[in-house]
């Protein structure tokens, strides 16, 4: 399956914790068979997949949704677009000045209040 970018970092998730196949964690070498559900956080959604099909062979990134598919809730989508909106709100203290682009989308934020 294909939800990462690279093995690299698909690795690194799963060593942080953050995949897990029908509710439990696992490593990177976990194989996947049809019906498995797995999901994967990216804070602050996370993203379910439902495997419809093992590969065998490593394909390009268009052939994979095929294999997979997407059942991810609305609700996850809701929080990634309000965590969008108000991106600069969640600005980690002690981070330093902002930047001109963070500047610019809080004066755009707060005119349209």
């Amino acid at each position: 399956m294909r939800v990462f970018k690279t093995r690299t970092m698909a690795v690194e998730e799963c060593r942080k914790g953050r995949v897990t196949i029908n509710g439990s964690q696992v490593k990177a070498s976990r194989m996947v068979k049809p019906g498995d559900v797995v999901q994967v956080k990216m804070p602050p959604v996370t993203y379910s997949f439902k495997v419809l099909q093992a590969i065998e062979k490593r394909v390009g990134a268009k052939l994979v949704s095929e294999s997979m598919e997407n059942v991810t809730a609305p609700d996850q989508y809701e929080l990634l677009e309000m965590s969008k909106a108000g991106g600069f709100v969640d600005r980690v203290r002690g981070s330093g000045r902002p930047t001109k682009k963070d500047r610019r989308d809080m004066d755009e934020f707060k005119s349209m209040e």
